[in-house]
């Protein structure tokens, strides 16, 4: 065992977490506060017939991210159908580039965002002709 089944989002700003990551990949919350003990919304990131697995936004306890520091975490990347169109989405809801995209070579495009609460996430889009 040690498969990874849940992942956790620090955000400064919950209301605006959520809106990002709602309106840029479709996904949906719901309230676990009570539980927690704390501001922490059950991110539902797709169908239980789709690969992937679900996890949360939490209230931050601490500083948020410094602009350009190295991740002191783990890195979290989502699959996407169209690049292109995720990237506009992203940027349009106040996201910002963190590494352009690139081709990884016979496989995918590959590329890393700011989201709004300073936390660095990727997005692959399969592509056995990128290059």
């Amino acid at each position: 065992m040690g498969r990874l089944i849940h992942f956790e989002i620090h955000v400064s700003n919950m209301e605006r977490a959520k809106t990002f990551y709602g309106e840029v990949f479709g996904w949906s919350f719901q309230d676990w506060s009570d539980y927690a003990g704390m501001p922490y919304f059950g991110a539902v990131t797709g169908s239980e017939d789709e690969p992937g697995i679900n996890g949360a936004l939490v209230q931050r306890q601490g500083a948020e991210p410094e602009a350009n520091q190295p991740v002191n975490g783990y890195m979290s990347t989502m699959g996407v159908v169209d690049y292109d169109a995720t990237e506009a989405k992203i940027l349009a809801h106040g996201g910002k580039v963190a590494m352009a995209k690139y081709a990884l070579p016979g496989m995918a495009w590959q590329g890393y965002y700011t989201d709004t609460e300073g936390n660095v996430f990727g997005i692959h889009q399969p592509d056995e002709t990128a290059k």
